[in-house]
């Protein structure tokens, strides 16, 4: 296990330290970066059922040149599909669609209250033991929720999939999922681009002859239990955006982009799915 992969729950798995995200982006876009992303040297791909392109990621995997069994595939189950056998029965499409008998990871993708949070899990739990799921996970919990997910499952949840990046302290979140051998999934690590303009950000890079995108990067997986989402559809940035191996933030380089996040600014909060969060 090297920095480009982080130990995944107890055991001996491990999951690629960067992922190729591919929210809000469009079919025919998937299929054209998607292989590019691939060639570049990424092998975590991360979908979901309500980003409406399972289908072009399973087509543009298939039609790669990395065989699917060196590729870290997750997908997100949606708030419409978290009863008993509508979960398994909306896998399975998923499944279909994705050109695979399984995917790595398997999450679910906010908390729904109207569903019982036991019954979901349970359904979650019987899709992996039925191989459609090499692991398990969640997204978008708060601490409470997490713990409560990972007490009603037998089997081990091995994430946690948030919004994180430096202008939000997910301390709490980060010392809980650590004590439960999860990981943090960080989406929207770049704020959604605000990073870019940061002058801490854009002047620690100088130091390194890196941007202000590659230093949060770096400062993501450079966490330990924390693995980065990251998004483009331009293959020049997907390649710089793979470029954060060959350089390491000091401690106090790491400590001063911490600070950023007293800012505590969250950037996605959709009405009816989010939780209470967790406070700074």
């Amino acid at each position: 296990m090297t920095l480009h992969t982080k130990r995944l729950g107890a055991g001996p798995a491990t999951i690629p330290s960067l992922g190729f995200g591919t929210f809000r982006m469009p079919g025919a876009d998937v299929l054209d970066i998607l292989p590019q992303a691939l060639a570049i040297g990424y092998r975590h791909v991360d979908t979901a059922q309500i980003y409406g392109n399972e289908a072009e990621v399973g087509q543009a995997i298939e039609g790669s040149n990395v065989p699917r069994q060196e590729i870290f595939l997750t997908t997100k189950v949606w708030v419409d599909h978290y009863r008993t056998g509508d979960l398994q029965k909306s896998v399975e499409t998923s499944l279909q669609k994705l050109r695979t008998d399984h995917v790595d990871l398997l999450l679910l993708h906010w908390p729904n209250p109207k569903v019982p949070f036991n019954e979901t899990i349970q359904a979650l739990n019987a899709v992996q033991r039925a191989g459609m799921a090499r692991h398990i996970g969640v997204s978008n919990l708060n601490t409470t929720q997490m713990a409560e997910a990972a007490r009603l499952s037998a089997a081990p949840l091995v994430t946690n999939q948030v919004e994180y990046h430096p202008y939000l302290n997910q301390d709490r979140l980060l010392q809980a999922a650590h004590a439960a051998n999860m990981t943090v999934t960080a989406y929207y690590g770049l704020a959604d681009g605000t990073v870019v303009n940061d002058p801490l950000l854009r002047a620690i890079g100088e130091r390194h002859g890196k941007s202000a995108v590659q230093v949060t990067l770096r400062w993501l997986v450079q966490q330990p239990s924390v693995v980065a989402l990251t998004k483009t559809v331009q293959p020049a940035r997907a390649l710089s955006n793979f470029d954060i191996f060959d350089f390491e933030l000091s401690a106090d380089e790491m400590a001063a982009v911490h600070a950023l996040t007293a800012r505590h600014q969250r950037f996605v909060r959709p009405d009816g799915l989010a939780p209470e969060w967790d406070a700074a």
